[in-house]
């Protein structure tokens, strides 16, 4: 079949490995893709909010699957557009998007179906907001409802750096996003990534990983949208991946049947593992990013055909294999990032660092210049390599970085390291 995947960035690029290499796949068209797509399948400028136009390329190139990678296309609608021109497309509906569209809506959720997450309030109003985080007191989280591409969420020391992000979403920081602000109480633990392969009424696990959110070693220094990431994630054993299962991703599945807006697609569920067991920290309704970057190459069964059965809602047919090696992942940012950062920068190397052994370089914030890569972007590549364990799989992915000529660029240099602490015993 022909398959259209949706999106530009790392995750795209690392699905387009994935896609491209399954049998099932004809051809692969990526609108828009990035220069490291466009060696996997055809990219194709078409305008992604343009529902219409989407369909009409569907129709008009057989396509037999999209696949949306970004979260704006879902939760705008385009799956529920596609569907109903019978067009088969991988994604939850417009309604079921909104547990990663609206931070509300999946609070909510959570209290009416008893899923495990930090108490919270809602407040469309600074004035209250802030007279109940004085109440409550510091540490606190402060969180714009909507879509903020990953700068929607302060995690407040203080009352002082809490009512600066109150008076920053309220104050029209974040646009739309910031209209209603949800503020949480602070949960202590470690965070996780689980994953969840869904078809509306049933969910198997997709593996876990953890990332890295700080700029700097030492995850220090402002978040980010992930400085890299590894897979699988020791700390989330057998047993805690049933529990999650059991008590965070049935009822959520449950929960959006019951309302009538059932969950179709990947669902990526943020963990802090506290001492009373997990809790939801939120969820995105697509592959993570960076998370895609290393679960994929650990992914042994065919990628499309795990798809299409979540698609055509039986997934109880199928089961997954998986590698038993580690993934681990270094982004490498323009330097500035994740503020400002110089764009049109010329990247050398690239092709070094892929042809090391079980290693492989994902582009997400490049563009082509003839025959040369210039960074484009604040997060412009992840360099992945795989290994029998975290601290193989680190030593090879920094083999790779140091074959790439980017003096522009920067990354950290302990991506896994407490992993790599664990291990070490």
């Amino acid at each position: 079949m022909n398959i259209l995947l949706i999106g530009s960035g790392g995750r795209e690029h690392a699905l387009a490995w994935s896609l491209s290499a399954s049998p099932l796949c004809d051809k692969l068209f990526i609108a828009p893709g990035n220069p490291g797509t466009a060696q996997l399948g055809e990219n194709v400028p078409l305008d992604v909010t343009d529902h219409a136009a989407v369909v009409a390329f569907c129709r008009a190139h057989a396509i037999g699957l999209v696949m949306v990678g970004p979260e704006a296309p879902l939760v705008a609608g385009l799956v529920d557009d596609l569907q109903a021109a019978s067009i088969k497309a991988f994604g939850p509906s417009k309604a079921a998007a909104q547990l990663e569209g609206s931070k509300a809506f999946t609070k909510d959720l959570c209290a009416e179906f008893s899923i495990p997450t930090a108490a919270y309030r809602r407040f469309t109003e600074p004035g209250t907001a802030k007279t109940y985080i004085h109440q409550s007191g510091a540490p606190i989280v402060i969180k714009a409802d909507g879509l903020a591409a990953g700068k929607g969420v302060v995690v407040a020391m203080t009352l002082a750096e809490a009512e600066e992000a109150i008076d920053m979403m309220f104050g029209g920081g974040l646009g739309e996003a910031g209209a209603e602000v949800v503020i949480e109480a602070f949960l202590e633990g470690e965070e996780a990534s689980f994953f969840a392969l869904c078809d509306g009424t049933t969910a198997i696990p997709f593996g876990t990983a953890q990332d890295h959110k700080r700029v700097f070693d030492g995850d220090k220094g402002p978040n980010t949208g992930g400085m890299g990431a590894y897979s699988p994630a020791a700390v989330l054993t057998s047993e805690l991946q049933d529990r999650v299962m059991r008590e965070i991703i049935a009822p959520t599945l449950a929960g959006m049947r019951a309302r009538g807006t059932p969950y179709t697609g990947i669902l990526y569920a943020g963990l802090m593992l506290t001492k009373d067991g997990p809790q939801l920290i939120e969820y995105n309704a697509r592959f993570g990013d960076p998370e895609t970057q290393v679960l994929l190459p650990r992914l042994k069964s065919d990628l499309v055909t795990a798809l299409i059965a979540a698609c055509d809602g039986v997934l109880n047919t199928i089961s997954l294999r998986w590698s038993d090696d580690t993934a681990l992942t270094v982004v490498m940012a323009a330097k500035g990032y994740p503020g400002a950062v110089e764009k049109g920068t010329e990247i050398r190397g690239i092709a070094d660092a892929q042809a090391l052994p079980d290693v492989l370089v994902f582009h997400a914030g490049t563009k082509q210049d003839g025959e040369r890569i210039l960074a484009n972007g604040g997060r412009v590549l992840n360099v992945t390599a795989l290994g029998r364990n975290v601290a193989e799989a680190q030593r090879r992915a920094y083999e790779a970085v140091e074959k790439i000529d980017w003096p522009e660029g920067f990354c950290r240099s302990d991506i896994g390291w407490r992993a790599i602490e664990r291990e070490r015993g």
